[in-house]
C-alpha cells in the first residue's frame, strides 16, 4: 500500500470515527442527542432547520455542505436513496435527512378522503387504513407525513373541509389520534412506520367565510373548548411533530403566535415534538402586515418556538444575524435541533437511513385494497331512501347509469392525492357493468355532462329514450376532486353547473331516481331532493369506489356511515352546526314564521320572534350523526348507573341494541349531553362517545359506555376548566336529533 494512500485511509477512519462518535448503543437518546449537538457548527445547526422541496436547484449542495434537515416532495424511492447518500456519506457529520409528504388518504392505495373517514366512525378501520399509507409511504423512503389534518370547521364553503374530521372536537380528536396511532405503529423505530403531524396549530378550520388562508377572529373560549381539544388528543397519542397554520388568530399569525405556540403548546403541555411552519409561512407573516421583513419573521416563528423553516429562507438567512444582533441565543437554535436530531434517532434513521423497498408489502396489495374497499363502503351515508328502493331488487332487468362521476378515476380519488394514480381507480361503471353482466341485467351508459361543472346536457333525446326503456336510473352526482382541497373554496356549494338541470329532466319521466354523490364537501340539493327516491353519499372514496358503491347499491353490504358535519339546506344558513347554543329566542317549528305565510303589510313586533330564517327556517338539510341503513333498530333499556356524581366519577350509560330489520348492518350509537345552567351558555348537545355495531336481523347487543365527568368541563369566564355542578341532560341515540333522553346531575 502507498504512502499516499495509507494517509488517506487514516483521514478517512479518523472522520469516520469523529462524524459517528455520537452513536453508542449504550448511551440513552439525549446522551447520544448532545454529542452529536456538542460536534455541530452553528451553520449545520441552522441547517437542521431548514427544510426544502425535492426540486430545489441547490439541493446537492446543500446536503453535502449540512444545509438541510428535511426534504418534502421527492418520493422517487432511487432519488432519495441517492440524496440520503448524500447526507449520510457526503456531509461533514453524516446526519441523515428527514424525507416528508403529504400523506393524507393513503399514498398510492388511495383511500375515502378524511371527511369520509369520519364518516365511518369507525376508529379501528381508520388506523388500519393510516397503517396501510405509513407502509406503503416508508417503502418509498418517506417517514413523515403531514397529516393529520384536525382543523375544526363550521363552514362546508372552505375547500379543506375535506381534508379534516367534520365539525365536532371528540370526532376531530378520536380520529385523529387514530391516524397518529396508525401512522406511528408501535415504534417510529419500526421501518414502515411515519412520524404523524397533526396540523394546523390552530384555528385554520375558522377562516372568515370559508375563504381559505383567512383571518380566523375566535373568542377564548371557543378556541378552547372547541378548537384545541382535538390536538390534546393527537398529543396523548403521541404524535411526534405538528405544523403551524398559514391563518392569523385574533390578529396574530399562527407562525409567530408566541403565546400559543410557546406558552401553551411548549409550556403548559409540555410539547416536546417537532414544531414545522406550513409553506412559506414564516415569511408570510411580513404579508400579514406583522412583520416588516424576512429577518423579522425568522425572529417571530424563532421566539414562539418553531423548529423548522418549510421552503421560505428566513432561518438559512437571518438566524446567525439575529445571534451577532442578541436577538436570540444560540440555545435557542440548539433547543430546535435538538428536537429535530432526537426525531431522527427515534425514526432509527441512523441506524438505518436507506429504505429497501423491495422488504416492504407491495403496493396496491390485496390486503391493502380490501382496507381501501372496507373504508369506502363504511363511509358512504344513505341520506334517503323512500319505498326502501334500495337495494336494488333482483326484479330489475334494465339499469341507465347516467353521469360523469359514474366514470371519472381522477376525480374519485379526492383531494390531495400526490402518488395515488387514476390507472389504479376502479370506478362505479366499470363496477355495475360486471355485476350487471353477472345478474342479466341490461345496463346502459350516459355521459351526459362533461364534467361536473358543466352546462349543457349532453344527448337529451338519448338519455330520454334510454330512461323511459329503464327499470331504474342510477344517477351519479357531484363535484370534481379539483373543486375541494385547499384553495379551493366555493361561495356557492350546490351542485355545479347543469346537474339539477339533469335531474329534473329525468326525474319528469317518473321512473325511480336513485342519486350517488360523489364530493369532498357538503353540497346543497335541495331544489331536486324531493325528485330523488334515494340518494346514497359517497363523498371521494378512493381507489376502490367503483366495487364498494356497487357492492352498497346491490345490498352486498348495508350502508352504515353516519354524517361527520351538518349538511345545510342553503349556502345562506351557514355556520349551522349542532353543538350551537340556544339564544334566548330559540327557534321551533310552531314558532317558525314563513316567508309565504307573511301577510301583505304585516304589522312588525318583537313579542314571539324567534331565531330563524324567514326563507329557510332554522334546521338543516341533513343533521350531524343522521345516516339511514337498509335495516332497522331499536335503541332501548337506556340506563344511568347513579343519577348523582361528583367530579371525577365514571358516567356509565348502558342500553340495549336490536336489529329489527330483515339485513345484517352496523348501526352507530351515540351519546350527548347538556350542561342545563353553567357559568357560561352551554351548547344545546354535546357528543361524549360512540360505537359502531354490526348485528345479524332479530340480534341483540348490550352497550356500555363510560364518560369521565372530568371531560365534561368547558373554560369558565376567568379561562379556567371547570366541571361544574348542576343538572344535566343525556341522550342516547342514532343522531344528534334523535335519541332517549335522561337526566343526571353532579354535585360538589
Amino acid at each position: 500500500m502507498s504512502k499516499i494512500v495509507k494517509v488517506l485511509l487514516l483521514a478517512f477512519l479518523a472522520f469516520s470515527q469523529m462524524a459517528c462518535s455520537y452513536i453508542n448503543s449504550t448511551d440513552n437518546l439525549d446522551n447520544q442527542v448532545d454529542k452529536l449537538l456538542a460536534q455541530m457548527t452553528l451553520d449545520e445547526k441552522i441547517g437542521q432547520l431548514v427544510q426544502k422541496n425535492g426540486d430545489h436547484p441547490n439541493l446537492d449542495k446543500m446536503i453535502e455542505e449540512g444545509g438541510i434537515g428535511s426534504v418534502l416532495n421527492q418520493v422517487n424511492p432511487d432519488e432519495v436513496l441517492r440524496i440520503q447518500r448524500l447526507a449520510v456519506e457526503e456531509s461533514r457529520l453524516g446526519i441523515p435527512l428527514l424525507i416528508a409528504r403529504d400523506v393524507i388518504h393513503g399514498f398510492r392505495t388511495i383511500l375515502p378522503i378524511p371527511l369520509a373517514q369520519a364518516a365511518s366512525w369507525n376508529l379501528t378501520l381508520v388506523e388500519e387504513g393510516a397503517r396501510v399509507a405509513a407502509t406503503e409511504a416508508a417503502s418509498q423512503g418517506v417517514r413523515w407525513s403531514f397529516a393529520p389534518m384536525i382543523d375544526l370547521t363550521r363552514d362546508p364553503r372552505w375547500g379543506r373541509i375535506a381534508e379534516g374530521f367534520g365539525e365536532d372536537p371528540l370526532l376531530n380528536g378520536e380520529f385523529g389520534a387514530a391516524v397518529v396511532r396508525g401512522f406511528q405503529g408501535d415504534s417510529l423505530s419500526n421501518p414502515t412506520s411515519i412520524a404523524a403531524c397533526p396540523k394546523h396549530f390552530a384555528a385554520y378550520g375558522w377562516a372568515e367565510g370559508g375563504r381559505d388562508y383567512n383571518t380566523a377572529n375566535i373568542s377564548e373560549s371557543d378556541l378552547y373548548d372547541i378548537v384545541l381539544p382535538p390536538f390534546i388528543k393527537v398529543f396523548e397519542a403521541g404524535a411526534a411533530t405538528t405544523m403551524t397554520a398559514f391563518n392569523e388568530i385574533n390578529g396574530i399569525p399562527a407562525t409567530g403566535h408566541a403565546p400559543l405556540l410557546r406558552d401553551l403548546l411548549r409550556n403548559k403541555w409540555n410539547f416536546q415534538g417537532v414544531v414545522v411552519s406550513d409553506w412559506e409561512s414564516v415569511t408570510q407573516m411580513e404579508v400579514h402586515g406583522y412583520t416588516q421583513n424576512p429577518k423579522q419573521s425568522a425572529l417571530k416563528a424563532m421566539q414562539a418556538t418553531v423548529d423548522m423553516e418549510m421552503a421560505s429562507t428566513a432561518y438559512e438567512t437571518h438566524l446567525k444575524e439575529l445571534i451577532a444582533d442578541g436577538k436570540i441565543e444560540e440555545k435557542d437554535i440548539d433547543d430546535a435541533v435538538k428536537r429535530i436530531l432526537r426525531l431522527k434517532f427515534e425514526l432509527g434513521l441512523f441506524d438505518n437511513p436507506y429504505a429497501h423497498t423491495a422488504e416492504f408489502p407491495e403496493l396496491l396489495n390485496p390486503k391493502h385494497l380490501n382496507v381501501a374497499k372496507t373504508m369506502a363502503q363504511e363511509s358512504a351515508v344513505l341520506l334517503k331512501n323512500s319505498n326502501r328502493v334500495l337495494p336494488l331488487s333482483d326484479d330489475i332487468k334494465t339499469l341507465v347509469v347516467i353521469g360523469p362521476l359514474a366514470d371519472a378515476p381522477h376525480d374519485q380519488l379526492g383531494t390531495w392525492i400526490f402518488d395515488g394514480r387514476k390507472e389504479d381507480a376502479i370506478t362505479p361503471l366499470q363496477s355495475l357493468k360486471a355485476m350487471a353482466k353477472e345478474k342479466g341485467i341490461e345496463l346502459k351508459y350516459h355521459r351526459a355532462l362533461e364534467t361536473s361543472r358543466s352546462k349543457n346536457i349532453i344527448g337529451k333525446q338519448a338519455i330520454l329514450n334510454d330512461v323511459r326503456r329503464a327499470d331504474l336510473v342510477l344517477l351519479f352526482l357531484g363535484e370534481e376532486s379539483i373543486l375541494s382541497g385547499e384553495s379551493h373554496s366555493l361561495a356557492n356549494i350546490d351542485l355545479q353547473g347543469a346537474q339539477m338541470e339533469l335531474v329534473e329532466m329525468v326525474a319528469t319521466v317518473g321512473k325511480p331516481v336513485v342519486a350517488t354523490i360523489l364530493a369532498g364537501r357538503p353540497v346543497t340539493f335541495e331544489r331536486v331532493e324531493p325528485m330523488l327516491d334515494a340518494v346514497l353519499y359517497a363523498w371521494h372514496p378512493g381507489t376502490m369506489a367503483g366495487p364498494a358503491i356497487a357492492d352498497l347499491l346491490f345490498g352486498v353490504v348495508s350502508p352504515s356511515g353516519k354524517l361527520p358535519v351538518t349538511f345545510p339546506r342553503h349556502v345562506g344558513q351557514i355556520p349551522i352546526y349542532y353543538n350551537h347554543k340556544r339564544t334566548g329566542k330559540p327557534a321551533s317549528n310552531q314558532t317558525w314564521e314563513r316567508l309565504d305565510d307573511i301577510p301583505v303589510e304585516a304589522p312588525q313586533l318583537s313579542i314571539g320572534n324567534t331565531s330563524h330564517y324567514l326563507d329557510y327556517g332554522f334546521e338543516p338539510m341533513y343533521p350531524f350523526g343522521y345516516g339511514l341503513s337498509y335495516s332497522s333498530f331499536q335503541i332501548s333499556e337506556v340506563k344511568i348507573e347513579g343519577s348523582k356524581l361528583s367530579v371525577g366519577d365514571k358516567l356509565i350509560v348502558s342500553a340495549l341494541l336490536t336489529n329489527t330489520g330483515d339485513h345484517e348492518a352496523a348501526e352507530v350509537v351515540q351519546v350527548y349531553t347538556h350542561q342545563l345552567v353553567g357559568s357560561r351558555t352551554r351548547p344545546v348537545k354535546e357528543l361524549r362517545a360512540f360505537q359502531k355495531v354490526l348485528l345479524s336481523p332479530d340480534d341483540s347487543a348490550h352497550i356500555k359506555f363510560s364518560i369521565n365527568t372530568n371531560d365534561l368541563g368547558f373554560h369558565n369566564p376567568a379561562m379556567e376548566y371547570v366541571v361544574e355542578p348542576g343538572q344535566y341532560h343525556i341522550w342516547v341515540g342514532n343522531s344528534s336529533e334523535h335519541g332517549i333522553q335522561l337526566s343526571f346531575e353532579i354535585i360538589n
